[in-house]
């Protein structure tokens, strides 16, 4: 048995149904959940059709590198979504969902036999980051978001020593859980400091298309062409479906950057069984080359931001964040855990407490005292849980 895995850490969801394991929720309401991050909108017609109409693609293998139609479709979207040019020949790959990505860039990348092998994550972080660095061998070492400065993440927290054994960087922009979107001077640095001690850095962003400023948030590559490093040496970015299309059933992304680096990743998944389906690859086609129903689905997230978030922020701190589907709010008393219990014993209102998506790093949990309140629900269900939450903090 792979001794690593005894490495791993239950994932949040487990640990919170184990804390709440002696809880019985009232039953005077109806439950309501808004701790899983999973998109409950739905699905696009235009990608149920396109799977219906490639039935026939089942009767051969496809190719982990995906379709040429697959690959241009998402060139084609790059460069409208961020004024680039990529080769779809090796600039990019098809993926099986992001998560999956996530964690075969750690496997592929990391050379465990190299003394003191360390992967940096952000602190809130999503646990993929650390149980993929475990699993290829390496240290985690974390950098805390700090409030103060929007969440943004303290890299200054890893030192000289510490970035010299890197090999591998996770960045979520924007953020999970505080939705913050890294800023140019951030990417300046960390690209810097890649060149000087050579890690890879792995860009996750995945939220990127549901966001609530005039501006869309700056990508890993656009930060990359912006700053003259075309040729995306040492960065990789990870983008999915699953929130932008409202598919997170699909499991379908790709990720994009340094062609040198997706040939080792392309070698890696060839043998490791990656190919996506050709149903998936029809529907991706058809979710890539259509922005309506995007613009359809961001619109939507912003009323339920509009009405949710004031209604809150009268009793918790808590403010309308950059990008994605998250309200990342600070709770009376600073005790995340007692909150979240007594808003299911109550209200049978489940949300998922922040310490359970950190850890104690640099003297202190970066993620205690606040709760993540995933509004993937409908408009209705999302306005009736904050009003228990207003009921539920002003009994306190």
């Amino acid at each position: 048995m792979n001794r690593l895995l005894d490495r791993l850490q239950p994932y949040p969801f487990e640990r919170l149904k184990a804390l709440n394991a002696d809880i019985s929720p009232s039953a005077d309401f109806a439950p309501i959940s808004l701790g899983i991050g999973e998109p409950r909108h739905a699905a696009p017609t235009l990608i149920e059709d396109a799977i219906k109409g490639a039935m026939q693609g089942l009767s051969g293998y496809p190719a982990t590198a995906g379709a040429p139609a697959l690959r241009e479709a998402i060139a084609a979207w790059i460069t409208r979504r961020y004024a680039l040019t990529l080769d779809p020949a090796t600039q990019l790959l098809p993926v099986n969902g992001s998560r999956e990505a996530l964690f075969a860039i750690a496997q592929t990348v990391v050379d465990a036999t190299r003394p003191g092998a360390t992967v940096v994550c952000p602190n809130p972080f999503y646990q993929i980051y650390e149980g993929a660095a475990l699993l290829a061998g390496a240290e985690v070492a974390f950098a805390n978001s700090d409030p103060a400065r929007n969440f943004a993440v303290d890299w200054s927290q890893i030192d000289d020593a510490t970035w010299a054994r890197t090999q591998l960087i996770y960045i979520c922009s924007p953020g999970n859980p505080s939705g913050a979107v890294m800023p140019l001077v951030e990417w300046q640095e960390l690209f810097e400091l890649s060149d000087r001690h050579g890690f890879v850095i792995a860009s996750d962003e995945c939220y990127s298309e549901i966001y609530f400023r005039d501006e869309a948030p700056l990508g890993g590559l656009e930060a990359a062409a912006k700053l003259g490093r075309s040729d995306f040496r040492n960065l990789i970015s990870f983008t999915s479906l699953s929130k932008r299309s409202n598919v997170p059933g699909l499991r379908s992304g790709f990720v994009a950057g340094d062609g040198a680096l997706l040939k080792k990743f392309l070698l890696y998944r060839t043998y490791h069984g990656s190919a996506m389906s050709p149903l998936v690859q029809a529907a991706s086609i058809a979710a890539w080359s259509d922005e309506a129903h995007v613009i359809e689905n961001r619109a939507r997230y912003r009323r339920k931001f509009a009405e949710v978030t004031p209604l809150l922020a009268n009793v918790l701190d808590v403010a309308l964040p950059d990008a994605g589907f998250y309200l990342w709010a600070a709770v009376p008393g600073g005790n995340d855990v007692a909150f979240a219990q007594g808003l299911l014993a109550q209200y049978n209102l489940t949300v998922l407490p922040g310490s359970l998506l950190a850890r104690s790093a640099h003297g202190s949990n970066p993620g205690a005292g606040r709760i993540r309140l995933a509004l993937v629900a409908d408009e209705a269900e999302c306005l009736e849980a904050a009003r228990r939450i207003v009921s539920f903090t002003q009994s306190r």
